[in-house]
């Protein structure tokens, strides 16, 4: 199978010291990417680790196919214990970062400890005698800054793009439990508030560079190439309107969430379609090496605005859910989250739970000066950061979360199988999880369609697509190459057998699952507020867990009762 190459690189913000050490054992079991994080954070971390404490620790890494030149492979993952979960938490950023990444010559970097003084950290590959090479740079004068000032910093005094940049802005260094990790200036590390994780470290920036050679053979497949060219010729909406094509569709099947939860669907909704994206785009946009170029590059003149997006679920959350039907005011909220490094998702939507709570759904203008006051920690801004989850309460409204991330679009009260999935993900209320909704729309091909009400026949299913993509994540490969990356071409990609893939990620998603345990969640953590309005809901979730061989409780047999064997990062039972 093929897996990512190098040495895990650990930096002790503590002590200023790193060491390198050999994980091909890790490698040759979990890919890379996410698979490769999960067992490390599972085995190193405490499982009572502090989100923002010294002993949480932080993983960056990339997959195999981030060695290619193929198309969908501009990403890589980090991975922590969330700030906003309180669980293990995986997210991924597309971009240029991952090539750089790489060019520095470590399959995964972590970072330990924290930091007093706020640091800039440089990796660049090992020296000729193979040590490693990373300058800690006191960076005080980067305190609260903006992303954008960061990657101009990082330009001017070292040379470097901000293709070779990871940082935080504002929000991750105020503690904002929904802060991002950015690079690229406009691509995340978003929703579980990593940012907040390497603010509290101390780390404002991370640059990688290097020409390393990659020790893995490049043999690919013809799969590869027919990969590529499929996504070259594809004429796909995606090209034109990125998520956003979506947008009506989710509106006309009852599933786009709006004016904070209350209601389905928005009669404002013709303002923020992707019509109304595409007519702000004016090039086009992509990742390392794709030919998708899904990206939306966006502005408008006449206020100013120039920004990347918004994508579908930022559309919802600072569109419809706020009671906002222009798109203009929709890519100014996006554009002011990038800038200070905030997941859109969850910053939207608990904008909109304010805008709720002080009868001004609609107004754009408070909605944007809530923003910063968030990234900030000013006024009512300070409760905000906490996330919904933590602040519903004073504000005298619904918690509209999972395990306490705030409901991405595709709404679960009309996409039944989607809610389920909401419910299960370790994540918490994340759409991209197990990327059910497709099913569940008229978009896919009858045979794999179902229909929306109900979970019957969708539990299996639900296994299935979360174990695919924690294949997918540990890769790295984009999600939105579904229907060009069928399971043959992965399994050929990997040079790997289909089904032993399936199993991997299964037992990525299972050591998520377990760790999470032993900081005390169960059955009682996959809920929806909503619950009640999907038929059958306690004997789907109850079949899920027969379909893993977990507990009915929603722990893993073994972990239940705190028995735990990190080494083989499976069941002690």
């Amino acid at each position: 199978m093929k897996h990512a190459q190098g040495e895990l690189l650990s930096i002790d913000l503590t002590d200023r010291t790193v060491t390198a050490e050999p994980i091909d054992d890790v490698l040759s079991e979990f890919i890379g990417g996410r698979g490769l994080n999960t067992r490390l954070a599972y085995e190193r971390i405490p499982f009572d680790a502090d989100p923002l404490g010294p002993e949480n620790r932080i993983y960056f890494s990339t997959g195999p196919m981030q060695y290619s030149t193929t198309s969908y492979t501009g990403r890589m993952a980090a991975t922590s214990v969330s700030p906003l979960t309180n669980g293990m938490f995986s997210s991924n950023a597309g971009g240029f970062l991952s090539r750089n990444f790489t060019g520095a010559g470590y399959a995964a970097v972590e970072i330990v400890g924290a930091s007093d003084e706020l640091l800039a950290l440089h990796v660049r590959e090992a020296d000729e005698d193979g040590t490693p090479v990373v300058e800690f740079e006191e960076v005080p004068e980067l305190e609260q800054a903006e992303v954008p000032a960061v990657s101009e910093y990082v330009e001017t005094e070292r040379d470097l793009e901000a293709e070779h940049l990871a940082c935080i802005g504002p929000a991750g260094e105020n503690g904002v439990r929904f802060a991002s990790i950015m690079t690229s200036e406009t691509r995340a590390f978003g929703r579980g508030g990593l940012g907040a994780v390497l603010g509290a470290k101390g780390v404002k920036a991370l640059t990688f560079d290097g020409d390393a050679d990659a020790e893995i053979e490049l043999d690919w497949p013809d799969d590869a190439g027919e990969v590529h060219r499929e996504a070259a010729t594809s004429d796909s909406i995606m090209k034109r309107q990125g998520t956003t094509s979506v947008t009506e569709l989710s509106n006309a099947m009852d599933a786009l969430p709006s004016y904070y939860f209350s209601e389905q669907s928005f009669e404002g909704v013709e303002g923020i379609s992707g019509d109304r994206v595409e007519e702000k785009k004016y090039k086009k946009g992509t990742c390392s090496n794709c030919a998708f170029a899904c990206k939306l590059p966006t502005r408008d003149e006449e206020r100013g605005i120039e920004t990347e997006g918004p994508e579908f679920e930022t559309v919802m959350a600072f569109g419809s859910n706020a009671g906002v039907d222009e798109m203009v005011d929709v890519m100014a909220a996006n554009q002011l989250c990038d800038e200070l490094g905030m997941d859109t998702i969850s910053c939207g939507n608990v904008v909109s739970m304010f805008l709720e709570s002080e009868d001004e759904f609609g107004n754009a203008e408070l909605a944007r000066s809530v923003v910063e006051q968030i990234a900030y920690r000013e006024g009512v801004g300070d409760t905000l950061a906490e996330g919904i989850h933590r602040a519903h309460e004073e504000f005298g409204a619904e918690d509209w979360t999972v395990k306490g991330m705030t409901f991405s679009a595709h709404d679960g009260r009309s996409l039944n199988g989607q809610g389920l999935a909401f419910a299960t993900s370790n994540r918490g209320a994340d759409h991209m999880y197990a990327e059910f909704y497709p099913y569940e729309y008229p978009l896919v091909s009858k045979e794999d369609a179902f229909e929306p009400n109900g979970l019957d026949g969708k539990p299996p299913k639900i296994v299935e697509k979360e174990n695919r993509n924690a294949i997918l994540d540990s890769a790295v490969i984009c999600k939105f190459s579904r229907g060009v990356v069928t399971d043959e071409r992965l399994a050929a990609l990997l040079d790997a057998d289909y089904a032993d893939l399936v199993d991997t990620g299964g037992r990525v998603v299972e050591m998520e699952r377990a760790f999470n345990n032993a900081r005390g969640f169960d059955r009682g953590d996959d809920t929806l507020p909503y619950v009640d309005q999907i038929e059958a809901f306690d004997e789907g979730l109850s079949e899920y867990y027969e379909i893993r061989d977990w507990n009915d409780d929603g722990t893993v047999p073994g972990y239940d009762d705190g028995v735990v064997d990190r080494s083989a990062g499976t069941a002690d039972d």
